[in-house]
């Protein structure tokens, strides 16, 4: 079935499977009180090692930093990260995930991995691959123009 989403331009196209997957997404993740930004930022921390340094946590989730401290003051105020000075320069902060924090980052993957089974429904595993592939390349596409711009 044909969205009906106006003419087939892939913007547009994206953007309307955008906007649905985000409100599913929001509807599985409302049960956890997590917003999308907490939420990736535990999933940013756990694909490294559960802590990172503050910066790149920011330049991460692509907000100015007084929208990052906000995202990570509440994220503090609920238990689920830590953020303590550098050893080596005091001046930067880690970003730790609690085991709060992990625990709910468990509940998150199992939430994205339900999202994700809805979108891919119908769909072959080399499609759903080759699907993935073409997002990264569309992705790499737009960042690459936003640096020329």
């Amino acid at each position: 079935m044909k969205p009906a989403c106006g003419p087939d331009f892939l913007g547009p196209l994206l953007g309307h499977a955008t906007h649905l997957a985000r409100e599913r997404m929001d509807a599985r993740l409302s049960r956890y009180d997590m917003t999308p930004s907490q939420t990736h930022t535990l999933l940013y921390l756990s694909s490294h090692g559960y802590t990172a340094p503050q910066r790149d946590v920011v330049e991460h989730l692509r907000v100015r930093p007084s929208t990052a401290n906000g995202i990570l003051d509440r994220m503090e105020e609920k238990g689920l990260i830590r953020r303590t000075a550098d050893e080596n320069d005091q001046r930067q902060k880690q970003v730790t995930a609690t085991e709060k924090g992990r625990e709910l980052n468990s509940l998150v993957q199992a939430a994205f991995q339900e999202a994700e089974a809805v979108m891919v429904k119908g769909l072959r595993l080399e499609e759903t691959e080759a699907l993935r592939l073409l997002l990264y390349r569309v992705i790499e596409n737009l960042e690459e123009d936003r640096t020329t711009c």
